[in-house]
């Protein structure tokens, strides 16, 4: 019998063989911020190189073949590192921000209807020219606007022209342990300034600037919206699913429900996915194999299926999660009608050659990640997860085969969301069990309600029906939900951690897949690195002694820390298990491990405005503060101003002798800048905590 040899996935798959060297090239210049003329001199460098080569005889290129293959590969990650640098609009000559100065005034337009937040518009714009000393420059660049609630704001619409009168704010992260670095994330939007306006500090012009087909996409996505509005009317949460989860409009969901949905592992039913794609795929499919004339033309097919695809993924936002599965499908399409033999693998790093081609930041978006993660993993797995148990029953098969592509999907998956969100979802597999078949059904539902809307008795009642549908899903959700044990949160991770988690997950996985001993023994390696680091972290915990000051806008938040255990000083809201809370004070906690809040903590004492917490003496000032002047001045290590209180720095000064003085994020503006101004002059260390971000102290 001859031997058979199977071809390795990389040989049939050529654009996975480029695609490492080009993610390696965009993450060496985004963290080194190679400058532009080294990475020309490579790229040049290596072209001759591959054109030297091909001059070779035949046996020399054999010998070094190698060779060949280095020089392509260092080829692919200059033009990665090419790609980061040219992406950055900073490098551009006529970005703003190389003309912007403080007096200066800003033409923009704006990029999209307005969306209304709990205190103000938000909306995206973009720079067309910079006036300083009555000279208009043209620039490029986008600044995210806040517009004060007044009545003027309603004037503004897409494609409108402002002038604006407003110092721009550069935007900074809020400094607080384990928190979102926003900063980066903007950057990678290439939005690095934003400005909170009132009344006076914008003008409208006459100028409109628009784009036919956004706009028809605005108006269609807006329609869309009325209809879903006037036919499902059975509760705010159920509309808020009914949009989230036909287009992606997330501006009227509840977040207590949307962190039920996260918790119980289906929030990707409500944030437009490859999975609504698949869904709506699978619908074109079966449709145009089913139209006389349509069904008998491949090419006429996959042009039709494409168009679909991707006119509803720019309808629902085109936002980079969309468009990264509209991406995905395409390749899988067309390698599916066009060529039989085309690799699944190729057609994945395909697209995300493409799609970091398109946008090399995609490398850092979540949904990015996990959309090939989990498709990855449901191509490796799926299979052999479903074989490992044979069900005779049809019925009972098909729910372990949906329940295999869930675990699948999940295996490579997990590490990520556990890094990010610090939580896994127990109960996964009930819930995608029940909720996704259901979603497909609701999605299914909606498309027809737009579509045969115009007959006033068939939208009621598919109005009806998916409302009720909507409604039995966040019924579900919300009992699995309250379950003690839906989901294990708080769970602590850093990089590190995360990578040797990867290393144990695939090398149990080729364990069990190729039976190969070594595979294990490298997996219980991987897994003793793992139990170790995690070990040193909690050593260090345990010994841990911190005084923390939040960037908490607008109030004040401030943890003692002791090993484990932590004392809060501050507003009561942040008591509450609520957006604030989380968004601000969870994720510091969950990266220091502080599980156990007590309300007096062993080494403190406090009295009034004064707390000694171990070595540390710190006073806490949030109200008029003018006592008499002392026989001596009182050593203080910490003074922590809040509220914007009546009070002068040098008073402050003839009464304490103070190392640093801390103003938070619940002072205004204006008085942290004064009172900036009165330390400079007397010499006196400070941090403002909004410019600065949250202030950290250890005690010895």
């Amino acid at each position: 019998m001859s031997k058979r040899f199977d071809i390795p996935v990389w040989k049939s798959a050529p654009f996975l063989r480029i695609l490492p060297p080009l993610v390696i090239g965009i993450l060496l210049q985004w963290y080194l911020e190679i400058p532009l003329p080294p990475i020309l001199l490579g790229l040049v460098c290596f072209n001759i190189s591959l054109l030297l080569f091909s001059f070779l005889p035949d046996a020399a290129q054999f010998k070094i073949f190698s060779l060949r293959g280095v020089i392509i590969n260092l080829l692919w990650l200059a033009a990665g590192a090419l790609l980061c640098w040219q992406k950055d609009i900073r490098h551009q000559h006529n970005w703003y921000g190389n003309y912007y100065q403080d007096n200066s005034y800003i033409i923009v337009t704006i990029n999209e209807p307005l969306v209304e937040k709990t205190k103000s518009y938000k909306a995206d714009a973009t720079v067309e020219a910079v006036v300083t000393n009555n000279t208009a420059t043209h620039c490029i660049g986008k600044l995210l606007l806040y517009f004060s609630k007044d009545s003027s704001v309603d004037q503004l619409h897409y494609g409108d022209q402002i002038i604006i009168n407003k110092k721009l704010q550069a935007i900074k992260n809020s400094g607080n342990p384990g928190a979102f670095n926003y900063q980066r994330y903007a950057a990678f939007q290439q939005i690095f300034h934003n400005a909170f306006l009132k009344e006076k500090d914008w003008i409208k012009l006459g100028n409109k600037k628009i784009n036919l087909f956004q706009q028809f996409l605005f108006t269609a996505r807006e329609k869309i919206l009325s209809l879903l509005q006037k036919n499902i009317s059975s509760g705010k949460d159920e509309l808020g699913i009914s949009e989230a989860l036909l287009i992606g409009y997330t501006n009227d969901l509840d977040k207590d429900l949307v962190q039920a949905y996260s918790n119980t592992g289906v929030v990707h039913i409500i944030a437009i996915s490859g999975m609504h794609l698949g869904l709506i795929y699978v619908m074109l499919v079966f449709l145009f194999s089913k139209i006389p004339g349509i069904n008998k033309s491949k090419w006429l097919q996959v042009l039709l299926i494409l168009s679909c695809l991707w006119l509803f993924s720019l309808l629902t936002g085109g936002s980079a999660s969309v468009l990264r599965s509209a991406v995905m499908f395409s390749f899988i399409t067309i390698g599916k009608t066009f060529f039989k033999a085309a690799s699944i693998f190729n057609s994945l790093a395909s697209s995300a050659f493409v799609m970091l081609c398109y946008n090399p930041y995609y490398l850092w978006d979540v949904g990015f990640q996990l959309s090939y993660l989990a498709v990855v993993g449901i191509v490796i797995f799926q299979k052999p997860v479903y074989n490992s148990i044979y069900i005779k029953n049809k019925y009972a098969d098909s729910v372990w085969k949906m329940m295999a592509v869930t675990i699948a999907a999940q295996v490579l998956t997990f590490p990520v969301c556990i890094y990010y969100f610090h939580q896994f979802p127990l109960l996964f597999l009930i819930t995608n069990l029940i909720a996704v078949p259901l979603s497909t059904i609701i999605l299914y539902a909606e498309i027809l309600l737009i579509e045969f809307s115009w007959i006033p008795l068939v939208g009621m009642y598919l109005g009806k029906i998916s409302s009720a549908l909507v409604w039995l899903m966040n019924q579900f959700i919300i009992w699995i939900n309250k379950l003690p044990f839906a989901v294990w949160d708080k769970i602590p991770a850093t990089m590190l951690s995360t990578w040797l988690l990867y290393a144990i997950v695939i090398f149990i996985s080729a364990w069990l897949l190729n039976k190969n001993k070594q595979l294990f023994r490298l997996s219980l390696i991987c897994l003793a690195g793992f139990v170790l680091i995690h070990g040193v972290i909690s050593w260090e915990v345990k010994s841990q002694q911190k005084i923390i000051v939040y960037n908490v806008p607008q109030h004040r938040a401030i943890d003692l820390v002791s090993g484990n255990n932590y004392q809060f000083i501050g507003d009561s809201i942040l008591l509450e298990d609520g957006v604030l809370q989380n968004f601000h004070l969870k994720p510091g906690r969950i990266a220091l491990q502080l599980n156990k809040k007590t309300d007096s903590l062993p080494g403190v004492y406090q009295k009034e405005k004064f707390v000694q917490f171990g070595n540390k003496r710190v006073v806490l000032i949030d109200d008029p503060f003018s006592p008499s002047t002392p026989d001596s001045k009182i050593d203080i290590d910490l003074i922590v101003i809040s509220k914007s209180p009546r009070l002068q720095i040098a008073d402050l000064a003839k009464i304490f002798n103070c190392k640093t003085i801390v103003f938070d994020a619940s002072n205004s503006l204006w008085k942290i800048d004064k009172w900036k101004e009165d330390c400079d002059k007397l010499n006196l260390r400070h941090y403002s905590i909004p410019d600065q971000g949250a202030f950290v102290m250890d005690i010895e």
